[in-house]
Parts: C-alpha cells; sequence; structure tokens
C-alpha cells in the first residue's frame, strides 16, 4: 500500500520535483515560495542552493537543463520580474532536459508589495502554465511539468498561491524517477539568441504553443466535470475548492493548464451549459482569452479583481447570502512590528531622533515606515533603496539628501543592493548608506546568504564580507557599528551625511529570534527613578507597556535585554538584570 502524507502544498511540490527526478534547483526566498527549497533541501539526490537573485537561480536552473539533467527554480511572483530576462530567453532556447519554474503568487497581499499576476507574465514569454487546486496536485503537477517540459521542448512555470503554498493536504508518495542525463549536444542555432537565431526560435514558440493549445483537452490536468448543465464553472487553482463548496451540482471545467488556454475543450464545455462563469483570482487571464473566442460569460463584471477569493465571495454575489458568516471578520488592526531586541529599531531610534528620512528596501526593516519609527519614506523594490536616493541627488542635488540615507538589509543588499552601490559610486553619488546587517534573511524565516558563510546545504563556506566589498568597489568610508551603541551610531550618522562622497555605515547585530542567540539579561524598571516622561516608550517595543499612573512595565517573558530602552532613559530608571 502506497504511504499517504499531509504536506503543505509547498512541501508536496518538493516532493513532486524529487519525484520527477530534479537534479538541480536554485532559490531565492521568498514568502509564500520559501518552503520549496527548505523541503528540496532533505532530498539527497537533490543540488539545493539559495542563490543571490531570483535571475541568478533562474539562470542556474536553466544551465542545468542545457546540460542535460532536469532542473528548476523557485521564488515568488516579484521575482519572477526579476528573472523574467533569462526567463523569455529560455522560451526561445528550450531546454535540454525539462525545466520548471515554480512562482508563488501572493492575492491578499499577505506579504507583498504588489498582487501581481504571474500567467501575465507567462503569456507575454509564451510559457506554459500549470495551476495545481491542493497539495496532491502540486506534487502532481509538478511531474507533469517536467514531462510537458522535454515533450514540447519549453520552460514550463507551475503556478501556485499563498493559500495553496501554506495549505495541507493528503499526499501519496511514489518512489523517484530516474531520469538518465541527456548527453550534451552543441546547438548554437537553438541556444545561442543572437538575432539570426532568434527569429528562427520565434517561429518554433508560436507553433509550439499552438500544439499545447490543440493538446490541451487531453491533458489530464484540464477536465470538465459535467453535473447540472444550467449553471458552469470555469476556475482553477485554489478557487475551484470554493466553487466545488459552494456549488458541489454545478458544472465544472478545471483548468490545471492556464496558458496556453485549451480552445476546443472551453467551446465544447461553453456550449453546454447555460450559464457560463469564470472564477478566477486577480487578473481576468482566462476570461479575456474565452470572450475573444466570443463565449458569452460572467466574470470580472461581478467579482473583483483585487484580493484572496473565497467561498463566501460565491455565496455573496451569486446566491445574494449577506448573513454575518459572508462579511469578512470584523476585528481590530494588528500591523506587524518590529520584535522585542531587534536591532532595527535602535537603528531607527537614532534616525528619528535626527530627523532623518530614509529611501527603504525589501525586508523586516520596512516596517520602519509605520508609527512610532516613521522613518522610512519609500519601498520600492529590492535594492531600490540605494538607487533612489541616488536618483533623488541626481534630481536635487547633494544638499537635498543631506538628511536622507538608504537603509537595506544584508540579504537584500547581497541581492540587487551591490548593484545600486556600485552606480551610486560610479556615476558620483554622495549619499549614505546604512546597510542593517542582521546576519540572515530575516523577513521570510532565517534563510542564510552569500554573507553568512552557510550554504542552504548546511555546508559552512567563507562569508563575503560586506565591509571589504564597499571598500573593493571605491568607497572610502565604510564604517561598522554595533547596532546598540546609540551614542556611536549617531556620532557616525552625523559625521556620514555630512561628506560630500558617498559612505556606508554597517551596523551590525544578529535578528534576535536566530537560533542559538542567548539572552542572559533583561531589563526591569527602577520605579522610584522613573519620571514617566516616556522617553523609553518611543521606539514602540513591545516589551514595554504604560501603566495607568504613567509609568512602566517591563514583561520580562518578551524582553531580550538589548538594553534600548535603558539607553534612552536620561534618569537610569531601567537596569539589567540576569534571567
Amino acid at each position: 500500500m502506497a504511504e499517504k502524507k499531509i504536506m503543505l502544498g509547498n512541501e508536496a511540490i518538493a516532493r513532486g520535483a524529487y519525484e520527477a527526478g530534479v537534479k538541480v534547483s536554485a532559490a531565492y526566498p521568498g514568502t509564500p515560495s520559501t518552503e520549496i527549497s527548505e523541503s528540496i533541501v532533505k532530498y539527497d539526490e537533490i543540488y539545493a542552493e539559495w542563490s543571490p537573485n531570483e535571475k541568478v537561480a533562474m539562470e542556474v536552473a536553466i544551465g542545468a537543463s542545457i546540460s542535460g539533467v532536469r532542473a528548476m527554480a523557485s521564488m515568488k511572483h516579484v521575482g519572477v520580474n526579476v528573472a523574467s530576462d533569462p526567463l523569455y530567453t529560455a522560451s526561445y532556447t528550450g531546454v535540454g532536459r525539462g525545466l520548471v519554474l515554480v512562482a508563488a503568487d501572493d492575492p491578499g497581499l499577505y506579504s507583498s508589495q504588489n498582487e501581481q499576476d504571474t500567467r501575465c507574465v507567462a503569456r507575454a514569454a509564451q510559457v506554459p502554465v500549470l495551476e495545481p487546486s491542493d497539495s496532491q496536485e502540486a506534487k502532481d503537477f509538478m511531474k507533469f511539468a517536467f514531462e510537458m517540459s522535454e515533450k514540447y521542448d519549453t520552460p514550463v512555470i507551475v503556478r501556485t498561491t499563498t493559500r495553496l503554498s501554506h495549505s495541507q493536504g493528503m499526499v501519496t508518495l511514489e518512489e523517484r524517477q530516474e531520469v538518465p542525463d541527456k548527453p550534451y549536444e552543441r546547438n548554437i542555432g537553438k541556444f545561442v539568441m543572437m538575432p539570426g537565431m532568434a527569429k528562427g526560435r520565434h517561429v518554433y514558440v508560436e507553433k509550439r504553443m499552438e500544439a499545447m493549445s490543440e493538446d490541451g483537452g487531453g491533458f489530464f490536468v484540464n477536465r470538465a466535470e459535467y453535473k447540472d448543465t444550467s449553471i458552469g464553472f470555469i476556475t482553477s487553482g485554489i478557487p475551484y475548492q470554493y466553487v466545488k463548496e459552494v456549488f458541489p451540482e454545478a458544472s465544472v471545467l478545471k483548468l490545471g493548464m492556464v496558458n496556453p488556454l485549451p480552445r476546443k475543450m472551453i467551446e465544447e464545455f461553453a456550449s453546454k451549459v447555460d450559464k457560463l462563469y469564470i472564477f478566477e483570482e486577480l487578473e481576468p487571464v482566462i476570461e479575456e482569452q474565452v470572450k475573444a473566442w466570443g463565449i458569452p460569460a460572467e466574470g470580472k463584471n461581478i467579482f473583483t479583481r483585487q484580493g484572496e477569493y473565497s467561498a463566501n465571495m460565491l455565496r455573496r454575489v451569486l446566491l445574494s447570502e449577506e448573513t454575518e458568516e459572508t462579511q469578512p471578520a470584523r476585528v481590530p488592526a494588528r500591523p506587524p512590528i518590529l520584535c522585542p531586541g531587534c536591532p532595527h529599531r535602535s537603528v531607527f531610534s537614532v534616525l528619528k531622533k535626527l530627523k532623518i528620512h530614509a529611501a527603504g528596501d525589501i525586508g523586516c526593516y520596512t516596517l520602519g515606515a509605520v508609527a512610532p519609527l516613521s522613518v522610512i519614506d519609500t519601498t520600492i523594490c529590492m535594492g531600490a533603496s540605494i538607487s533612489s536616493l541616488h536618483g533623488m541627488e541626481m534630481a536635487k542635488g547633494k544638499e537635498y539628501i543631506k538628511n536622507w540615507v538608504a537603509v537595506i538589509g544584508d540579504s537584500t543588499f547581497m541581492h540587487t543592493g551591490v548593484n545600486s552601490l556600485m552606480n551610486t559610486v560610479y556615476n558620483q553619488g554622495t549619499g549614505t548608506i546604512i546597510i542593517v546587517d542582521n546576519s540572515t534573511t530575516g523577513m521570510t524565516g532565517h534563510q542564510d546568504h552569500a554573507a553568512t558563510g552557510k550554504t542552504l546545504k548546511g555546508k559552512t563556506v567563507p562569508a563575503i564580507s560586506i565591509y571589504h566589498f564597499c571598500k573593493a568597489i571605491g568607497i572610502e568610508h565604510v564604517v561598522e557599528v554595533d547596532a546598540f551603541d546609540l551614542a556611536l551610531l549617531e556620532k557616525v550618522i552625523r559625521e556620514e551625511t555630512e561628506r560630500d562622497e558617498v559612505s556606508v555605515i554597517i551596523t551590525k547585530a544578529p535578528c534576535v529570534l536566530l537560533k542559538g542567540n542567548h539572552f542572559p539579561d533583561v531589563c526591569v524598571p527602577v520605579s522610584e527613578k522613573c519620571k514617566k516622561c516616556g522617553a523609553c516608550l518611543k521606539p514602540g517595543c513591545p516589551a514595554l507597556t504604560k501603566k495607568e499612573d504613567g509609568s512602566i512595565a517591563i514583561d520580562i517573558t518578551m524582553c531580550n535585554g538589548c538594553g534600548l530602552c535603558m539607553q534612552l532613559c536620561p534618569f537610569d530608571a531601567i537596569a539589567k538584570e540576569p534571567k
């Protein structure tokens, strides 16, 4: 009897890669995709790495495929933007052995700066997309993706979403398929995309997409479920589950391949139902194509293009059920905050005191934008803090950015910040960059990167020195500072922002949640010295609260003894004591 196991969608994707005989996996961590690689690394048969960014991860996977082994890259939807350069060209070159990109979209914006739809990128790149609806399909679709990739000579995208990535389902486990390496044969007409070769490959891509659309009706990932034909739904992914929950007797065309669409199958289904609805999250990718074929359907005219769908949405819109159960939960807003003892809090405290604006980046430190710190003014994408600060200077001059800095984390700096910093140096910018180095990729769950000295496989390797890198590209003034030394940090920031040349401040203190961190002390109030001034409360540490009489209380179960509140108190009304 086959073994069964409850798995996260991301774990099932990793299992599918293992069973498909994948040998190389590359990724950059990003919610909701991170657990894919963290699961893959458990399989010794697969080489797995954290790449410095998604573009590199995609190129690693492409190279492995060309050499003749099955390979994959994993990333979140905004990472696909970073990887789009090699992805678009890989669509033209095709593959050696199977090549799959797992793209995790984030409807509802649980942890992202935008809500883009990877299917739109896939249509532009002319790359097929498979979209599973549960953990079992996540595993099965991965295996099918590699078969498709090799049959049609194309990279394949497996699209998942936050709800699928982080929900659990029963999965039937199977043995690994040992796929023999494909002997490499030099073929510059296929793999060297100069204009003359690319023109011919473009013709091939068009024919390939037509063939997959024609064959799609026979793919097991697409299926028509005929029941009551008075109402029919075309849907895919997690929304399929909502349709089945609310309309169990309706006819449903479940599309597992959402690009290219199986036209004949869709036309046949539409002809057999009286009323057709297209239920898809985010963009009307399926709907626009279906309507372009002259098929009448209801879609985004009644369903939103924003956010995550639900069964209750179907009940409200199609069944006119307006009950408390169908309304969004009315709960108090609970914005995320920096952890007690977070080294970013002390850095932002100093910046706020000095009334300095910060061009921000992607990471935990983005929380410096909200009260009570309110320091970060911009957040665009990975690496943009340094580039956008440079743009401000080029637009308004050196004096304009004297009260500005760029703030970027160590992992994000290694991702794309390095390019932005090189640009600032090359084009003679004078901005001050603060690299908040907490020795990890904190926001996505403490993954290692090139500056931590450890690989995804757990191997200890030489760590790239951010300090020496900055020196190597010609920056004279590079200063490392303990993130919790407020007096020195203030002095350094004052000095560096006054310079007429680019400078870098590296604030160093590990993330408080890193395994192995030990905090021997806690901070405690000295009530007889407290003047109730509230200075210690200004950074918003959640371990501190204000009592009814105006004095403070410190929750020692939360306190990590970082000492920030102690340094801010002008009356020595906070002390440290052993836990």
